[in-house]
């Protein structure tokens, strides 16, 4: 059978919007401007913008028509409902709390479940995840499998939690320690690597038999899904709806970032089925986002969430979105640049320790590499490892380093065309090439908590 290697976008563009051209002097002036911290660069100074895919997909025809239906009463709007209908519908989850974005569903949650002397067990959390859960006091614990931290394996399930780890923690600190644990799916700091349904399954019996809530950080749950159709035994026959139905179906909530696989630019939920953690969510949901009816959302972004929530598990879509991925991470891989492999569902993860050895991670390997990237090429990427999740001793100021240093280049959904990612597959491999002149980065300037976002950093002499 003939299968066409090119990429085909399976939409048609109607609406585009101007890239700003600029070169590498300007870039500089921008960089040394912005303290060396990509996060302080204006959006218009940049090429090719994957700092993330939260909140940056184009959305379609049908949801701009959906924003133009937008109800924006302030008390039982007709949005909400055909919004909540739709995620219970995905779900199964008897309550749907909206909120304005993922992390307000994380600090509702962790704030009801959390506390001093809590304990947290997560495959790897997130940045937003772990620092709602240590603002309560509580200690964010992660047991992803070994091969998740071994960028070269080839492992199909790397970001699966593994149970014996688990159980060992259980055992450690008691059960009565642990109210919840939180599967994050696709497992967003561990490469973007899907979980697998049999692993969901494992973890939830650990869970149900200690009495510890299991719940699921679901903002990729589609491109986990579609890489469990096409990688897990005995499941290729099944559809991306009935496979992330089944994932649901096994835990008792979810957080929910609909700036990710809701493919809309703002919006999440929180979903859970205890009728006592409801009321206390909904309680603190009004002091601190809104009437649950809209959860900090206008209407117009309830109607395009629940549209994009249908328009997500279109197959054809999924089968594009995964393949663009992997042929970013094929090319650059292709040109020597070390990666996690595989590629996961919504980003290529460059290994900076492997690619710059000569930079130790306690310089900030993969931050340099985010500079040099903007700085040569335009293009934005994030640092995942040192910078986002070492941390400064307050009393010795001594610095602990990551577990890893890995750049992450996320791609916006619907965004970028192939000419797109082929100029990035050129620019990273320039770099590479290059790579024994670049030097690390030292924090001149750092907050207690996320310090990735507003750090000032300075380059090593």
């Amino acid at each position: 059978m003939f299968i066409p290697k090119t990429i085909i976008e399976p939409f048609r563009i109607k609406s585009v919007e101007p890239i700003r051209m600029t070169d590498v002097a300007t870039r500089e002036g921008v960089l040394a401007r912005a303290w060396y911290n990509v996060f302080q660069i204006r959006a218009q100074d940049v090429l090719i913008d994957l700092l993330t895919d939260s909140g940056t997909s184009a959305m379609s025809s049908e949801q701009w028509a959906g924003v133009m239906r937008g109800d924006e009463s302030y008390a039982g709007a007709a949005s909400y409902y055909r919004f909540r209908d739709v995620v219970e519908a995905l779900t199964g989850f008897r309550h749907i709390i909206p909120t304005h974005q993922g992390r307000a569903a994380e600090k509702i949650l962790f704030s009801i479940v959390a506390g001093p002397g809590k304990v947290v067990a997560g495959n790897t959390h997130f940045d937003t995840t772990r620092a709602n859960i240590e603002f309560t006091g509580a200690e964010a614990v992660d047991l992803v499998i070994d091969e998740g931290r071994d960028p070269r394996s080839s492992h199909p399930f790397k970001g699966n939690l593994d149970p014996a780890k688990l159980v060992a923690l259980i055992n450690r600190v008691g059960a009565r320690s642990i109210p919840l644990c939180i599967v994050t799916i696709t497992n967003n700091s561990g490469g973007g690597q899907p979980v697998s349904l049999a692993n969901v399954r494992e973890v939830r019996e650990i869970c149900k038999k200690h009495g510890i809530l299991f719940f699921l950080d679901a903002c990729r749950f589609a491109e986990n899904a579609y890489l469990v159709k096409c990688r897990e035994p005995g499941l290729a026959s099944r559809t991306v709806e009935q496979i992330a139905q089944e994932m649901f179906s096994l835990a008792d909530g979810a957080t929910f970032s609909a700036k990710k696989d809701g493919l809309a630019n703002i919006g999440g939920f929180l979903a859970v089925n205890d009728d006592a953690m409801a009321a206390q969510a909904r309680n603190l949901l009004i002091l601190t986002e809104g009437f649950p009816t809209y959860g900090g959302m206008a209407g117009r972004d309830l109607d395009a969430i629940a549209i994009g929530l249908r328009e997500v598990l279109d197959e054809d879509y999924l089968r594009y979105r995964i393949r663009s991925v992997a042929y970013l991470g094929e090319g650059i891989a292709a040109a020597g640049v070390p990666i996690v492999t595989p590629p996961g569902g919504h980003a290529v993860y460059i290994d900076c320790r492997a690619m710059l050895p000569h930079i130790p991670p306690a310089s900030l390997p993969g931050q340099a590499l985010v500079c040099e990237l903007y700085r040569f090429g335009g293009i934005r990427g994030v640092e995942i490892g040192t910078l986002m999740f070492g941390r400064r001793d307050p009393a010795s100021g001594e610095e602990t380093v990551g577990a890893q240093d890995l750049v992450r280049l996320a791609i916006p959904r619907r965004v970028y065309t192939q000419s797109h990612i082929d100029y990035c597959i050129e620019i990273i491999a320039e770099v590479n090439r290059n790579k024994d002149g670049l030097r690390g980065l030292r924090i001149v300037e750092q907050p207690p908590f996320l310090r990735h976002f507003t750090a000032k950093l300075a380059p090593l002499p």
